[in-house]
């Protein structure tokens, strides 16, 4: 195993990278942000007519897609043929292209509507609602581009080379600084800015992928090609994964809906403590999934049942090494942290004190999450996309239930007495800090999800823990 584990290593560490250059950035990007616009009704907006088509490009492209299509690949690959490589990528990517085109149009068509369902509580605010939909008319289309990306990074992935795809979200983050500082001060809607900023980044990331498809001999026009049989397995694939892969991203899409009702501020607050809680988890677990699945399919395209178990448990415990200090450190050290990296210029001492609350109770959950990147790759490499589905479903309506729960409580825990006698909704909007419930409900349906998968994998048989995890 010292070399297929070398080989991961050197992967990990490619990757990592990278990513650790475009978080390092994020943060500073966040520290841009709240520094220029603070914490209020206008960056509410923004985030959620950016984590609107952002969901859907981490249930998509980073999710479901990329899940369904990197087995496929290596498969298609295996079979030495490389005419019929580069037109599976064509029509692949022609199919993808044409469905995510008509989702962009009818999402730059129905964006009031979105906003409706996404965030409920702007329709008793028709401002906050009208400039929520005109932000996601502009920041939509970034999914189709995005997409495509993830498609390009998807096949350089299958070819171990990690270090490009991982780069892009340096493009982003470097628009939305730029945007912020220097566009934002000359638009009659400054937070605009940054709208035109992210649709910016989906062109320059989807351009700088192409010279090394063209190098890899796998560039060609895309050609539409839903009947084609490899491109089908992969919407049959697919289909199941979209809950399966994205359980978090659910969460935290359902958790905007709350906050929409909650006090004003709240999507904010919880933007900055998912981009904190990210930092290590993108870092080092998106990772460590990314370079283990092609390497999983290669084992159970081989059947090579031991080395399969191996590079899974070599995942796994890679996974915790990290996340088990990160966690720690981002619990204690949460409130120190969040003053230091943001509270200037507009944001506030309160502004702390609030997101201080929900990373606290989010980074909780860090470690489950962490398990989850690397366990899940474990189904799809066998493509079995039915176990990590049902898993899915049933933590998702657990944290629906637990994100009232908790809020419920929090309600009655902390409001005051002569806001309960305005009725819900004044009550939610008044009372600062309920969105800390959401960061408790996301990290416990994690750990559910977590144990699910981990006792599926041992009821199938698939997977042993390898000696020394005590050591």
């Amino acid at each position: 195993m010292t070399a297929p584990r070398s080989s991961l290593l050197r992967g990990v560490a490619a990757f990592s990278s990278m990513t650790l250059l475009s978080r390092l950035l994020g943060l500073l990007r966040e520290t841009v942000i709240a520094a220029v616009f603070g914490a209020n009704a206008a960056t509410d907006a923004f985030w959620v007519a950016f984590r609107i088509p952002n969901f859907m490009r981490r249930l998509f492209a980073e999710g479901a897609f990329s899940l369904a299509f990197v087995p496929v690949f290596a498969e298609v690959r295996a079979r030495g043929d490389e005419a019929a490589l580069k037109a599976f990528v064509a029509r692949t990517a022609g199919t993808l292209g044409g469905v995510l085109l008509v989702v962009t149009a009818l999402g730059i068509w129905g964006a009031r509507a979105l906003v409706h369902v996404f965030a409920p509580g702007l329709a008793e605010d028709p401002a906050r609602l009208a400039l929520t939909a005109d932000l996601l008319r502009i920041t939509f289309p970034f999914l189709m581009l995005v997409s495509l990306t993830a498609l390009a990074a998807g096949v350089l992935n299958a070819y171990s080379k990690f270090a490009l795809a991982a780069f892009t979200p340096v493009i982003l983050n470097l628009c939305m600084i730029a945007a912020a500082l220097w566009l934002a001060p000359h638009l009659r809607i400054p937070i605009s800015a940054l709208a035109w900023a992210i649709l910016l980044a989906g062109v320059l990331q989807l351009a700088i992928q192409l010279p090394a498809l063209r190098k890899l001999g796998v560039l060609s026009w895309p050609r539409w090609g839903a009947t084609h049989p490899d491109v089908r397995k992969i919407m049959r694939l697919m289909l199941p994964t979209l809950f399966g892969s994205s359980v978090a991203q659910i969460n935290l899409l359902l958790d905007t809906v709350i906050a929409s009702f909650l006090f004003v501020g709240s999507q904010t607050w919880l933007a900055l403590s998912d981009r904190l809680m990210e930092f290590p988890l993108g870092v080092f677990g998106v990772a460590l999934g990314t370079v283990i699945l092609p390497t999983l399919a290669r084992h159970h395209l081989s059947t090579d049942r031991a080395g399969f178990q191996r590079a899974l448990d070599w995942g796994l415990r890679t996974a915790l090494l990290i996340a088990l200090p990160a966690t720690v450190a981002l619990v204690l050290l949460a409130k120190p942290m969040i003053a230091t990296l943001f509270q200037h210029g507009r944001y506030n001492a309160f502004d702390t004190d609030m997101a201080t609350l929900s990373l606290t109770t989010l980074s909780c959950g860090l470690p489950a999450f962490a398990l989850v990147k690397v366990l899940a790759p474990a189904f799809y490499a066998r493509q079995d996309t039915k176990t990590p589905v049902r898993a899915a479903i049933v933590a998702m309506v657990v944290n629906m239930a637990l994100n009232v729960i908790l809020v419920g409580a929090l309600v009655w825990a902390w409001a005051a007495p002569e806001l309960h006698r305005g009725g819900v909704l004044e009550t939610l909007a008044h009372t600062p800090g309920l969105h800390m419930a959401l960061g408790m409900a996301s990290a416990l349906a994690g750990y559910l999800n977590l144990t699910q998968l981990w006792l599926a994998l041992h009821r199938q048989g698939v997977y042993q823990a390898q000696p020394g995890w005590l050591r």
